[in-house]
């Protein structure tokens, strides 16, 4: 019964190490002609959950998401925002419900979060570390 047990723990473990390894390094991206430095990463939840609509320079802030089935905004939303995929469709749902706001707009790749935060001075968004270019800015790694 023990051994049964142990081999369950064994295969869990071993699990969570391989979800931990398959996670790339996120980070947060403005344009490279946006004049706002590092951030915080309490800042950068208030914009992705709509509490806050500017950057710490007062310049509105237009945060950008990457498609509700992306890794990648899983990540995000785990280190920034402190929210799993559910918390965030059930805080939305609250938000819009009562007119207090609407999600951020939603692109459905990573291609399209580069071109969507470059183009814009005032677009904030999240990628891999490996799909940053000279385009884009990082200001945070959380």
């Amino acid at each position: 019964m023990q051994s049964s047990a142990i081999r369950k723990l064994i295969i869990a473990l071993a699990c969570t190490g391989a979800c931990s390894a398959a996670q790339a390094d996120v980070v947060i991206v403005v344009a490279a002609n946006n004049p706002v430095g590092n951030m915080s990463k309490d800042q950068i939840a208030q914009i992705f959950t709509g509490k806050a609509v500017a950057f710490p320079d007062g310049r509105k802030a237009v945060p950008i998401e990457q498609g509700p089935t992306s890794p990648t905004r899983s990540e995000f939303h785990v280190k920034v925002t402190g929210k799993d995929a559910a918390q965030l469709k059930a805080y939305w749902s609250k938000v819009i419900f009562s007119g207090a706001g609407q999600p951020p707009r939603e692109v459905g790749s990573a291609d399209e979060m580069r071109k969507a935060v470059s183009s814009d001075a005032n677009a904030i968004g999240y990628l891999e570390k490996s799909q940053i270019d000279s385009s884009l800015k990082v200001i945070l790694t959380p």
